[in-house]
């Protein structure tokens, strides 16, 4: 696309907008590697391994068997994950789809099989990803769904027809590929490099068992930015982004152009790419990587929306403006404006695959019954009553502060007793900020992550912001659950299981928190 070309870009904009003039004059200031970025910039983008993760996971490798081909034929789950868990962390980047790339060509290049919808972003990809997931299931297409991480079970990462496959599948996808996981491990490590990570065993895991199906799409969510997430290595037809925060920024870089810059590696050659609702500084570099790869713009705000949402019994009521035309009376049973923004975003993205435009608009009932039927597990998340219980994955600060909003809009509690377990390597200074005014105690303790916060360390973060009289410490989640249950107890003063006035517990900080809040309430993963 030539600077010229760019009429249907100004259609429609207003002073809120960008225009293309804006786009291309703001390329060499928002462009992460542009020549004059900083030096830190350019190191979180191009430095290998800039925590040193990688080498520490690599070093005792000469060690460990890579005779995958010798595989035990009673190979359970845990036995594959005790094999993947050898490798070097999926917490973990490295700025090259070289590994991913040999894989997927000894496979006979599987992401190839199905066309694909890819969804990045800093918060929202997850449920996002299942929104446009059972859209698909509902029009009657089979499809595959990649994503990460898991709350309970690594079997949810890997999704047929709209459900985790079974531990039996899972193990079969693993064996499937280890022969050239293998090949290709021993290639990389007499170039002199490293062998295959874990998540980038996983995604090649993930596209051979959508070929195998076979699926007809493919939904794929990228682990951890976009560029050089190994999920890339597929040519998405269609290009989601969620709402870019800061977030990873040891890995994506500590501004929000260097982060969007990131995340808008996934917009491929004459692709479209549906965007959620983005700051200004990232809307930039997203729509300057759309002229760049003459893609198709959709824009949350602009070309599709929200028109109006009311609270319902379970959820919420919308009307929403999607690329052909209105869709009224949509039910969806997930709480708060963000899951409402995120359910545009996928009917957006869906639309867009079908290419609907202006009169050409999805089935209405096919759409209401998919939204109806949409499940997304530890975001807000009831778990319990008596006092209600309620989970969520939050692990950043807009992620809270997202949660924070959804539960001053659907919930009234008079008293709400936060249980708080988080990472290490995260804001945790950030995340209790922003439910500062949102929880009355908080009850700090550690998940079962090993890279969790120590739950002493965590406490001390809380006492700055909460203040000591309103922070108590568990060592462990149970005991916090415990702990939170009798303070919210003692305050509700009744068996009230409703949501409206009365106590609650908030759980939250981590997707690893999560995940056990929901096996210690017995939930299934999904």
């Amino acid at each position: 696309m030539s600077r010229d070309d760019d009429a249907a870009w100004r259609e429609g904009d207003d002073e809120s907008e960008l225009a293309a003039d804006e786009i291309w004059d703001a390329f060499d200031s928002t462009d992460p590697l542009r020549p004059e970025a900083t030096a830190q910039e350019k190191e979180a983008i191009l430095e290998p391994d800039p925590t040193g993760e990688i080498a520490r996971a690599t070093a005792d490798l000469d060690d460990q068997t890579d005779q995958l081909t010798e595989l035990d034929p009673d190979l359970t789950l845990d036995g594959v994950e005790s094999l993947l868990n050898q490798r070097w962390p999926e917490t973990t980047i490295e700025p090259s789809l070289d590994r991913i790339s040999a894989l997927v060509d000894a496979l006979g290049h599987p992401e190839s099989a199905y066309p694909v919808v890819q969804v990045a972003g800093t918060n929202g990809k997850t449920s996002t990803a299942r929104m446009i997931d059972a859209l698909f299931v509902r029009i009657g297409m089979r499809t595959g769904r990649f994503t990460s991480p898991h709350l309970q079970s690594v079997t949810e990462r890997i999704s047929i027809d709209g459900a985790p496959v079974s531990a039996a599948d899972y193990v079969n996808a693993f064996t499937d590929v280890a022969h050239f996981v293998g090949l290709v491990d021993t290639a990389q490590q007499q170039a002199g490099g490293v062998r295959l990570s874990k998540f980038e065993v996983l995604t090649a895991m993930a596209y051979a068992a959508f070929a195998d199906a076979p699926v007809q799409v493919g939904v794929i969510e990228v682990g951890l930015g976009g560029r050089w997430d190994s999920t890339n290595v597929a040519s998405a037809q269609v290009a989601v982004i969620t709402p870019v925060g800061l977030d990873h920024m040891e890995y994506l870089g500590d501004t929000l152009t260097a982060i969007a810059g990131e995340k808008a590696g996934i917009i491929k050659e004459g692709a479209t790419v549906v965007i959620g609702a983005q700051p200004a500084e990232a809307m930039k570099v997203i729509l300057h990587r759309a002229v760049e790869m003459d893609a198709t713009v959709a824009r949350y705000g602009s070309e599709f929306s929200v028109l109006t949402r009311r609270v319902a019994v379970g959820g919420q009521r919308l009307s929403l403006q999607g690329l052909g035309g209105v869709y009224d009376d949509i039910f969806l049973p997930l709480h708060g404006p963000h899951q409402a923004e995120n359910a545009a975003v996928a009917l957006a993205a869906v639309e867009a695959f079908f290419g609907a435009g202006v009169d050409k608009q999805l089935d209405l009932a096919m759409v209401q019954d998919a939204f109806a039927s949409v499940s997304s597990p530890g975001r807000l998340e009831r778990i319990g009553t008596a006092p209600t219980m309620l989970i969520d994955a939050a692990h950043n600060p807009d992620g809270a502060s997202a949660l924070a909003a959804a539960l001053a809009d659907e919930f009234a509690f008079s008293h709400l007793v936060g249980v708080v377990a988080v990472m290490a390597d995260k804001d945790a200074t950030g995340i209790l900020t922003a439910l500062l005014d949102t929880l009355d105690e908080v009850v700090v303790t550690q998940n079962s992550s090993p890279r969790a916060m120590p739950a002493a360390d965590l406490a001390e973060v809380a006492i700055t912001v909460f203040g000591e009289e309103r922070v108590h410490l568990a060592d462990a989640l149970p005991a916090a659950l415990n702990l939170a249950r009798e303070l919210a107890s003692a305050r509700t003063g009744s068996d009230d299981d409703t949501v409206g006035p009365g106590s609650g517990v908030l759980i939250t900080g981590s997707v690893v928190t999560a995940g056990d809040a929901r096996e210690l309430a017995g939930r299934v993963p999904q």
